[in-house]
């Protein structure tokens, strides 16, 4: 069984266009495709996480009802999209609180925007802990330009904050590391998102079958406004930002209900009550 996440992000969101649009009004607009991801999801019979930007509730509280009462999951992504490392774990601890209140806390995973838990911001680790979380998902095992941690595990692991990369048999976090596939004996991200939009379906369909193979739980991830262009307005970015935040984002949908189709996935708290760590 595999696990999908849905990053619940509005077009402001993405940390490419953050820059972009600072002096803009940020007024929601990808909200409005919730319903086409759950039909989506329905579609397949599929439970996923929705890890959900706080603010996004606070605008409109009845997505909270709507993903639960689909059999989906709440899961945490910070309430404004800060990065880890913008924030103090005062500011963390403040946001977790908020979104409690929101979720009624009901929320018991997290995901780091821009994967950007890392050792400058491991102090996050214990502080999920104070707060009753269960797990977290916010490691990528392979390099890129902006984010990542090669020597990580890729299977699932107790993580702590001296131990992000490899097991602490005494810690109560389980991680959850992104699929990762192989290219010239390199590791690269094959999990969702650009990669989705971008590597041959092919060879994300490989990545998943070799971490079925050894029994690992391929841990997928989507942007809701990847699934939903028609809900994504086009901002002006430099070449490299344009090309990463838009290229091949109307085939995001067919592709992922390909792998719906062909492979199981399941929600992080689902697959926990089903697994012993």
């Amino acid at each position: 069984m595999n696990i999908l996440g849905i990053d619940f992000e509005d077009w402001y969101h993405p940390e490419l266009i953050q820059k972009s649009v600072i002096n803009e009004k940020k007024i929601p607009t990808v909200i409005n495709g919730i319903d086409k991801i759950l039909n989506l999801l329905q579609k397949h019979e599929t439970t996923a996480t929705f890890f959900v930007v706080g603010e996004l509730l606070e605008f409109q509280p009845d997505l909270i009802d709507k993903i639960i009462s689909s059999g989906h999951e709440i899961g945490f992504h910070t309430m404004t999209h800060k990065k880890l490392d913008q924030m103090t774990s005062e500011e963390f601890s403040d946001e977790l609180n908020a979104f409690a209140k929101l979720t009624n806390n009901k929320s018991k995973g997290f995901r780091a925007p821009t994967f950007s838990l890392n050792y400058s911001s491991n102090w996050a680790i214990e502080i999920l802990e104070k707060h009753g979380y269960e797990y977290d998902s916010s490691i990528m095992p392979a390099k890129t330009s902006m984010y990542g941690l090669p020597n990580a595990e890729i299977k699932p692991f107790k993580i702590s904050g001296d131990s992000l990369e490899q097991n602490n048999p005494h810690a109560k976090i389980v991680e959850f590391p992104l699929l990762v596939s192989s290219f010239f004996g390199k590791k690269i991200p094959a999990s969702g998102g650009f990669y989705l939009r971008t590597l041959p379906m092919m060879m994300i369909k490989k990545a998943i079958q070799n971490y079925e193979s050894k029994q690992i739980p391929g841990t997928f991830y989507v942007h809701s406004w990847e699934l939903t262009p028609e809900y994504m307005p086009k901002i002006s970015l430099p070449f490299k930002e344009n090309f990463i935040t838009y290229h091949n984002l109307q085939k995001t949908y067919q592709k992922l209900d390909f792998l719906l189709s062909n492979f199981k996935f399941t929600s992080f708290q689902n697959y926990l009550s089903t697994t012993s760590f």
